[in-house]
């Protein structure tokens, strides 16, 4: 395999970064603090043995490590891999480093991306829930998923079984675009009979992320880590099945701590896959009949995404010609949604739902009143 990588890393800085992460008995919390300590991974390869005691106090393989420098075979996979087109490693100190996984409280040093790096810091939507869901919720997933990212929303979930598939399915079936973060590394699939359906989210301009070394198994341990990423990329998570015991309650304890919205579907009171959902609306999450009771909360997020460099740009879809018909019955006053439906003559969920969009795309925001006005 020839070519330099694929990454927006400069090729020389590739294996300081591999080596960064595998450094032995050091987590990436500490890995975090060196950076900030010495302020690059150049400065952090090139220090002495003295700085290096005081950052590193009790952990000699660490420094031994750092003063060999990067073992370049041991590295060989992953920088071969790094060569293939739309292959990316997107680290600490990358600029399209998606601001609000940036904002989480043990955010990834890198991880690797296979598809569309830009969409991950465009407005997204986690959606998670049971493995073993009913009907009803595997609908419900496919549903909601399908109406948001019509809306212009990415779909992200974690690419399990169950209602993790259903709204990656529904994400796609919108033609929209959807995003899964795996728990193993990315040149595995897990589980096995999803290796279509991650390759169909390639395909259609999504992504799969993971923090995890190429070859890493799926551990169980690895499901739960993985979890703040999901939420930590998005601007609020829906769960739409879960028993009380389930891994997808973590991901909404995440969120919340993450400061980040939750959304849950009710249930009957009979079936055990709702009874985590209605733990979680007592909690105080947001109870949601539709996909837009979730849109109407959403509108006021996107700006938070709106913080990334120039290159993400390509992940917001252009306005069709209704839309931009709509945009015009707009002009620069503020103006109420029912007067837009009778300018417009449509409907009130599709009025809804472009105007959603155009805030996503930064062309109107919301006044006080519930009005909405145009961005010159």
């Amino acid at each position: 395999m020839n070519g330099a990588p694929s990454s927006s890393i400069p090729s020389e800085a590739l294996s300081l970064w591999l080596a960064l992460r595998r450094l032995p008995g050091v987590g990436h919390r500490t890995q975090l603090d060196l950076l900030e300590h010495f302020g690059s991974v150049e400065n952090i390869f090139s220090a002495g043995a003295g700085l290096l005691e005081k950052a590193l106090t009790g952990k000699p393989e660490a420094i031994r490590a750092i003063l060999a420098g990067p073992d370049a075979p041991a590295l060989q996979t992953e920088l071969e891999w790094l060569r293939e087109p739309g292959h990316h490693l997107i680290t600490w100190a990358d600029p399209g480093y998606p601001p609000l996984l940036r904002e989480i409280p043990d955010p990834p040093l890198m991880f690797y991306v296979l598809g569309e790096r830009a969409l991950l810091s465009g407005p997204q939507l986690a959606v998670v829930g049971s493995r073993n869901p009913t009907p009803m919720g595997r609908e419900n997933a496919h549903a909601f998923a399908k109406s948001l990212a019509a809306a212009g929303v990415t779909v992200t979930s974690g690419l399990a079984l169950g209602i993790d598939g259903a709204a990656h399915r529904g994400a796609l079936e919108a033609g929209g675009t959807t995003v899964a973060v795996a728990g193993t590394g990315l040149d595995r699939v897990y589980p096995a009979r999803h290796r279509e359906l991650a390759h169909e989210i390639v395909g259609h301009g999504g992504a799969l992320v993971s923090e995890f070394p190429l070859g890493t198994p799926p551990l169980p341990e690895n499901f739960p880590v993985r979890n703040r990423i999901i939420s930590g990329l998005s601007l609020g998570t829906l769960v739409v099945e879960a028993a009380l015991q389930s891994g997808s309650l973590i991901t909404a304890r995440l969120a919340t701590e993450q400061g980040r919205e939750v959304f849950a579907i009710p249930g009957s009171i009979h079936s055990p896959q709702a009874r985590g959902c209605h733990a979680l609306i007592r909690q105080g999450a947001k109870l949601v009949e539709t996909a837009q009771d979730i849109l109407e909360e959403l509108g006021p997020l996107a700006s938070l995404t709106r913080r990334a460099t120039p290159e993400n740009a390509d992940a917001v879809r252009p306005l069709d010609p209704s839309m931009n018909a709509l945009l015009e019955h707009i002009g620069h006053d503020p103006v109420t949604v029912d007067v837009l439906i009778e300018r417009s003559g449509l409907t009130a969920d599709a009025v809804s739902s472009m105007l959603l969009q155009m805030e996503l795309n930064g062309l109107v925001s919301s006044c006080p009143g519930g009005k909405i006005q145009r961005i010159s």
